[in-house]
């Protein structure tokens, strides 16, 4: 299903689709596998002990009514063109033999530096999605954060604006994390303290991970 406008400047209609939530599992814990998809800010690049925020919020997420396998395929450097191929070709292995499918989506500023297009990039975002729905996957979208180059960060903001329109429209959750660190201090002493050029340390992954549990995190696993 296409994302962006018909040819009469009308929005294109959303096609309704079968939610995961409607899909019958036995009784007991629930067997889910989580897959993290993203670059270099889902691999947790910078942070020193190695945990970044994708582990921060697995390690919070344990409940007795889960099973839950995550995995973890964050590939630094990739953008949207690069999740799309590896949908397709990493993540089903991961869905091998589980019950429940759950997806979470975290790309960006790759696409920027990359030179992909706004558009395109929303079209890739789109299609990514509603593929997921079609076979029945939950998905939830994580924003990329501020970066420490203010250039930068004004055409992030435009990226995270037409994400959350993105999701908006198909009734996925969507955690902003641009907005509500771009003037946050400890975000900022971090990023100027990381030996990783527009990536956080310890705390500021920290911070990514509160957003992401305190912002619909666990409504959408049903474990609230």
């Amino acid at each position: 299903m296409p994302d962006e406008q018909t040819g009469d400047g009308a929005a294109a209609p959303i096609e309704f689709r079968p939610s995961p939530e409607a899909v019958v599992v036995p009784d007991g814990p629930r067997d889910v596998a989580l897959v993290f998809l993203g670059a270099s800010l889902v691999a947790g690049v910078g942070d020193p002990k190695g945990q970044g925020w994708v582990t921060r919020v697995v390690g919070r997420t344990q409940h007795p009514d889960l099973e839950l396998t995550a995995y973890n395929l964050g590939v630094r450097g990739d953008t949207t063109a690069d999740l799309l191929e590896r949908w397709t070709s990493e993540v089903p292995r991961r869905w091998a033999g589980r019950t429940e499918r759950r997806l979470v989506v975290s790309v960006g500023g790759d696409d920027i530096s990359s030179g992909v297009s706004l558009a395109r990039h929303r079209l890739n975002l789109a299609n990514l999605l509603d593929d997921a729905a079609s076979q029945g996957v939950g998905t939830f979208v994580v924003s990329p954060p501020p970066s420490d180059d203010e250039e930068l960060n004004g055409r992030l903001e435009i990226l995270v604006e037409a994400q959350a329109d993105v999701c908006s429209r198909r009734g996925i959750p969507f955690v902003d994390c641009y907005g509500p660190l771009r003037q946050h201090d400890q975000w900022r002493t971090d990023l100027a303290a990381s030996s990783v050029p527009h990536h956080p340390g310890q705390a500021g992954y920290g911070l990514i991970a509160w957003l992401v549990l305190h912002n619909g995190w666990a409504e959408w696993l049903r474990i609230a």
